[in-house]
């Protein structure tokens, strides 16, 4: 997978979550299988799997370079 679809699919996981949570806490990023292209949000820093990258907020918002992101 390309870091721009990883972004995209990142960006689509983190959003979705924002319009159907509501008020609750805000998470610290995405975490995404390369593997399946599943993702989750996380709100402390995960322990990654091989196959999983981490994608901070500031990197999806588009607040930051390249740098909030963690290959596991």
């Amino acid at each position: 997978m390309n870091s721009q679809q990883l972004i995209a699919n990142g960006r689509a996981i983190y959003f979705r979550y924002l319009s159907e949570a509501g008020r609750s806490s805000e998470p610290i990023g995405v975490v995404l299988c390369a593997r399946s292209g599943e993702g989750r949000v996380v709100f402390e820093l995960p322990t990654l799997l091989p196959h999983e990258d981490f994608l901070s907020t500031q990197l999806l918002r588009g607040k930051t370079p390249r740098r909030g992101m963690q290959r596991g």
